[in-house]
């Protein structure tokens, strides 16, 4: 995967001067389609149409659109952890905390963006399989959601919102499934945010 700069300056062959463009922007482009079609279904045109760049400038930039999906992957994950910690920063428990991370995952769950999709589900899908790299990626991202939610269940069990008997790593692991199998519903069956917020209800039963 190449490491790129916050712009990216590619040959215009038409005047033969830079041209640069925003790296962050091209690529939310490109987890959008990813997201809704996966990585199959997206041709190297669709790509250019989402990110706004020419077939050229890709294969410059990114090598061929497996490098574009590792370079997206790695932007999805950044910016979907920055918004879940901002999502349960100001819960004072660690239970709170938790139905937070779990409304995060219920509120994307649903509407559009639950059918847009996730590209960490769609990329375990597809390739995580047969292809090393993103079976690492994905894999990271499994291990890291899952060590915040066991993070935080032994937060809980420490400030007292979560009983000391339940296991931490254990339910950390459960609600890692859940959370990813309601990215999947969400995909392909059209649920409401009430639908999704009484899956999150039982969930929260499991810390007693």
């Amino acid at each position: 995967m190449n490491t790129l700069p916050a712009t990216c300056d590619l040959l215009k062959p038409a005047r033969g001067r830079p041209r640069a463009f925003d790296v962050d922007a091209v690529l939310d482009g490109a987890i959008a389609v990813f997201s809704e079609r996966g990585y199959h279904g997206t041709s190297i045109g669709d790509l250019a149409n989402a990110m706004g760049l020419t077939t050229g400038s890709i294969y410059k930039a990114f090598d061929d659109k497996r490098g574009v999906l590792l370079a997206a992957f790695a932007r999805y994950r950044k910016v979907r952890r920055t918004l879940l910690l901002s999502a349960i920063a100001h819960a004072r428990t660690g239970r709170e905390k938790i139905r937070a991370v779990l409304g995060f995952y219920a509120d994307a769950a649903c509407g559009g963006s639950g059918q847009r999709g996730c590209l960490v589900v769609a990329t375990a899908t597809e390739l995580a399989a047969t292809d090393a790299l993103a079976a690492r990626d994905v894999d990271e991202a499994h291990a890291s959601n899952e060590g915040l939610l066991r993070d935080l269940i032994l937060l809980g069990q420490q400030d007292g919102s979560i009983g000391v008997e339940i296991d931490a790593q254990a339910t950390a692991r459960t609600m890692l499934c859940l959370q990813q199998g309601m990215r999947v519903v969400g995909k392909t069956d059209s649920r409401s945010r009430e639908d999704m917020a009484r899956i999150v209800d039982v969930a929260m039963a499991m810390l007693g």
